[in-house]
């Protein structure tokens, strides 16, 4: 089921004690803050039912939407609820847990040029596979359908892995296309996630036809992927654009604790797996243990136990003035 959801935002607020009951916070009210509530009446209202796990939306010009089914099918919601049929013309994929068919954006021009950006799994002949971007022109009607699809980006290396793929498209206010990128919940991508001669564990940041921006912290620079952004990041699967500084927020997933709200800035190192909060699944401490290292950020807030945070939005408008 799809639904919006009009609500206020509550700092996560979980009274349950923390996994990692010997962390401490670097600054105050970076984690487990008291609830706020804004006192703003609200309503849950169906828009359309019969999908598959939807993963990601994006808004058309009047009023419908395009949403993902992680197996590998993207629909048209019209404005009365209906489904449209499978938009063809999409690449091929992969769905097997985490992977799929994730998240979809809109050309900045869209209205010009009709262009949609999709993220997705891609799989390889030896079983490896890895995110990918495509990009493909939209034509709308009673049989939707992509044309001139198109791989824009893909990750490397490829690993034999069904999970954490990140995958959240962001276009920022110069055009330029953010992705964030997971490290592939393995040994051996997470040794990877601050390494710069990869792009597990990564915000890249690309041209809108698959290029990279001059301008890119490690453009120009040998041996180093010229597409990073930002590094050291464990599964981020929610980002969004701050609406006065321009600036990408972004939170990812922890293991048992480790939740994270991060500004993700230029050549910045976000420190995965070298410091963490929370711990690992089965009890032990992730990595060396440490939460705080020079060189490497903080996160803006984190959770622990976790809320595995998979969206996030800015809201502007005025209907709600007590959300802005």
């Amino acid at each position: 089921m799809l639904a919006i959801l009009i609500a206020a935002q509550m700092a996560a607020f979980n009274a349950a004690p923390p996994n990692a009951e010997d962390q401490r916070p670097a600054f105050a009210g970076q984690t487990r803050a008291a609830e706020v509530r804004a006192g703003v009446a609200f309503k849950v209202e169906t828009v359309a039912s019969g999908l598959d796990t939807p993963w990601g939306l994006a808004f058309l010009p009047g009023g419908q939407q395009l949403v993902t089914e992680r197996p590998g099918r993207l629909r048209v919601v019209r404005k009365d609820g209906t489904l449209s049929p499978p938009v063809k013309g999409l690449l091929p994929l992969v769905h097997d847990s985490q992977g799929g068919l994730l998240d979809v954006v809109l050309d900045p021009a869209f209205a010009k040029n009709g262009l949609v950006y999709w993220s997705y799994s891609e799989p390889n002949a030896d079983g490896t596979n890895h995110t990918a971007v495509g990009r493909g022109r939209l034509v709308a009607g009673p049989a939707p359908e992509i044309v001139g699809a198109k791989r824009i980006f893909r990750q490397a290396p490829s690993l034999k892995s069904i999970r954490h793929y990140g995958s959240r498209l962001v276009f920022a206010p110069d055009g330029k296309l953010f992705i964030t990128l997971g490290e592939r919940s393995t040994l051996e991508g997470r040794a990877q996630a601050r390494a710069l001669d990869g792009l597990l564990g990564k915000v890249v940041r690309l041209n809108s036809d698959g290029s990279v921006p001059a301008d890119n912290p490690y453009a120009g620079k040998a041996g180093v992927r010229p597409e990073i952004w930002s590094r050291g990041h464990r599964n981020i699967q929610a980002a969004a654009i701050h609406p006065e500084t321009g600036a990408l927020w972004e939170a990812e997933h922890g293991a048992r604790g480790g939740d994270e709200v991060n500004i993700a800035r230029k050549g910045r190192d976000y420190g995965w797996p070298s410091i963490s909060y929370g711990e690992e699944y089965s009890g032990e401490p992730i990595g060396p243990g440490k939460t705080a290292a020079p060189g490497m950020e903080q996160p803006v807030y984190y959770w622990d136990p976790i809320v595995a945070p998979s969206g996030m939005a800015f809201y502007t408008a005025s209907l709600f003035p007590a959300w802005k």
